[in-house]
């Protein structure tokens, strides 16, 4: 991918890649400022959702342990955690609260005796519906004056910006800059 820095219109040879082997310093700028941004746009989502489905009544990892079940379906506790950069045990303790709430109920996993499949019950499946028809009402009624095309092109940069360090041994690779 090639980003224009701005400025004179710059020919082909002069523009700088973002990503790729070794970051450059040129890159280095570049590249900080999209994670920092992407931490402030994470952290304003955060405020959002938690205005947008009222804290109270599920809080950001019980809503991200729901809407995983609805999305790919029944799961094992340690196939969430991996899902996600948290310890099996964190995800453990909001399955207990969402069962305990009757929103989730392990169920036999037939490719494993003892680590029990976690889906969601009815009154769970209702409630991420409720959910996603909330955020739709909101998200509908904004302006953002951003085309379909560069909000794809953003997100898939962040998946690939993501996929770098989702990689195996990324940090062995950089040891000698520290």
């Amino acid at each position: 991918m090639i980003v224009n820095t701005g400025g004179p219109r710059r020919r082909a040879s002069q523009r700088q890649p973002v990503l790729g082997l070794p970051v450059q310093s040129s890159r280095l700028g570049v590249l900080e400022s999209l994670t920092a941004e992407a931490v402030r746009l994470f952290h304003r989502l955060k405020l959002v959702a938690e205005e947008v489905h009222h804290q109270g009544e599920t809080t950001a990892g019980r809503r991200g342990v729901l809407r995983g079940l609805y999305r790919a379906g029944a799961q094992t506790v340690p196939q969430m955690a991996r899902a996600r950069p948290v310890s099996r045990q964190h995800i453990q303790t909001l399955v207990n609260a969402l069962a305990e709430d009757e929103l989730v109920e392990p169920v036999k996993n037939p490719a494993h005796r003892r680590s029990r499949l976690i889906k969601l019950t009815t009154k769970g499946r209702d409630l991420v519906e409720v959910m996603n028809r909330r955020e739709a009402r909101v998200f509908n009624r904004l302006t953002i004056p951003i085309s379909r095309r560069r909000l794809q092109d953003a997100a898939d940069v962040l998946r690939m910006v993501r996929s770098v360090f989702e990689r195996q041994g990324w940090m062995r690779r950089t040891k000698k800059a520290r």
